[in-house]
């Protein structure tokens, strides 16, 4: 499956933006998708993850509250709502997927979008 993510950009500190990852192929009931991040300097990070039905999702606590994961799977598409930026949010953010259930680990996703970047001024 091959993924495209969208939707980045710059926002002031408190602001939001939505991401997009649109798929290639079905992802209903075959794919585990995820959304992780990358600042500059730093590894790859966990930020949220959405079940194939949708019914499961987790985030990393950086993110609880204030950023919301959802899929569209008529669309093959998830979504990434991100309220209350801050600047230490600042980084590429890459949507993944991986067949079966989810994973906080980077290790084990197996497809990759492209990144998006995303830069919260203060």
């Amino acid at each position: 499956v091959q993924l495209q993510a969208s939707g980045g950009g710059l926002v002031q500190a408190g602001g939001s933006l939505r991401l997009s990852c649109a798929a290639s192929e079905r992802i209903s009931g075959n794919y585990g998708m995820g959304w992780f991040r990358q600042a500059p300097g730093k590894e790859r990070e966990f930020v949220a993850n959405i079940g194939w039905s949708a019914s499961i999702t987790d985030y990393a606590d950086s993110v609880k509250g204030r950023f919301t994961i959802s899929r569209d799977n008529a669309k093959n598409t998830v979504y990434l709502q991100m309220n209350s930026l801050r600047p230490e949010d600042t980084a590429v953010y890459y949507c993944a997927a991986r067949r079966g259930v989810t994973t906080t680990q980077a290790t084990y996703m197996e497809y990759w979008g492209q990144g998006t970047q995303v830069t919260v001024s203060s």
